[in-house]
């Protein structure tokens, strides 16, 4: 497989720059560590995979060899031994895994690289290897020719519009002696870094040139795998939008089937709350008109007893009409104002007197009382009569 494009390698170093700045690593890893820490052992153990760190550093003429995150060297070996001999070593320090997962870095030396925080632009934020590149001269004693060089975003505040980034710089005629000693070892790295607490410090000081092109064919499974299922993922998408296509079609049958049906009980419904209304209204007129034997109850409290009727009359407007004879029939207007049935009573022609009884006898007009919703109602009507 050729080598990637200097725009390709620069696209995939925007990418993973921008991966590496945003909260989202820090919450994957935090999440799967709380996952597997649900699992029981043996299967974390067996699902534990990724690239398996091996850090290498020349401490006075020796190489030693530990895995990242562990103090302890897992093998240590004189540079003074002939190639087989140290690449023997360093087989049986990486006994027990996976050769498509061993991954080496080389640590150098923390006074052999100097490091610089810069102030730069949230626009150079994707191309930060570039921009240093172009400030080396302006930061640091050497030309970009002169040295291999990292950059890193730093978490620390920075002014509005700015990034915090730190920039790592190498001296090529420092690094390019161990390469090659390490190549007529036979020995490859895939990074170089500098030591930090039992780890590494996460930056890639080897040249882009100079970087190992692996064969995974563990990642061609995995990617193969992962295309089965998305296919797998979208025929059982289609499957479903089938199957519910079916079942509305189903549906929509149905509902037409019974939209006849639901037009005719909505017309008996309407029907009944009709006649219901109709019957309800009659009720309640009934309810709130004053019957015969309640008016005449309600004469005879307030007439004196000196009084009697002779004659009484109700229609269906609600016109009242009785005669009578009293000893002062003048005196029965005042007695009927305050009744809660009779409104508006007044004698109709002249009142007079009964030479037989002695009394008084009169003719009286009067309305129903009407409800106060009864009256309201009767009103616009009333008005609009007039001329």
């Amino acid at each position: 497989m050729s080598a990637a494009t200097p725009a390709l390698r620069s696209l995939l170093e925007r990418l993973r720059q921008g991966w590496r700045a945003s909260p989202l690593p820090g919450f994957f890893a935090w999440w799967g560590g709380e996952l597997g820490a649900l699992l029981p052992p043996r299967w974390r153990a067996a699902l534990a995979g990724g690239a398996d760190w091996h850090l290498l550093q020349q401490v006075d003429g020796d190489w030693r060899l530990r895995r990242a995150g562990r103090t302890e060297p897992l093998a240590r070996w004189s540079d003074g031994l002939d190639a087989a001999a140290q690449q023997a070593a360093l087989a049986a320090a990486w006994q027990g895994t996976d050769p498509e997962d061993r991954r080496l870095a080389l640590l150098l030396p923390a006074d052999a690289v100097l490091r610089r925080v810069l102030q730069l632009p949230v626009a150079a934020r994707g191309k930060l290897r570039q921009v240093a590149g172009f400030e080396m001269d302006r930061q640091t004693p050497f030309s970009a020719a002169q040295v291999y060089h990292a950059v890193r975003e730093l978490a620390q505040p920075a002014v509005a519009g700015r990034c915090a980034v730190e920039l790592l710089v190498l001296r090529r005629d420092t690094l390019d002696p161990l390469l090659a000693r390490l190549a007529t070892l036979g020995i490859t790295v895939d990074a170089v870094d500098l030591a930090q607490d039992a780890g590494r410090l996460g930056v890639d000081l080897l040249p882009p040139e100079q970087a190992s092109h692996r064969t995974r064919p563990r990642l061609r499974l995995n990617l193969a795998l992962a295309a089965a299922c998305v296919l797998l993922v979208f025929l059982a998408m289609g499957s479903w939008l089938r199957n519910r296509e079916a079942a509305l079609a189903q549906m929509q049958a149905q509902v037409e089937a019974m939209r006849g049906e639901a037009q005719q009980v909505a017309g008996l419904r309407k029907q009944l709350q009709d006649d219901a209304g109709a019957a309800g209204f009659l009720a309640q007129r009934k309810a709130q008109r004053a019957t015969v034997l309640g008016v005449l109850l309600d004469l005879t409290r307030r007439l004196p007893s000196s009084a009697w009727l002779e004659r009484f009359s109700l229609d269906d407007s609600g016109q009242i009409g009785f005669q009578g004879q009293s000893p002062q029939a003048a005196k029965l207007l005042d007695l009927l104002k305050g009744s809660p049935l009779i409104d508006n009573a007044n004698f109709q022609g002249s009142i007079q007197s009964d030479p037989s009884t002695g009394k008084e006898r009169f003719y009286m007009v009067a309305q129903l009382h009407k409800p106060a919703a009864e009256h309201a109602a009767s009103q616009p009507a009333a008005s609009g009569s007039a001329p």
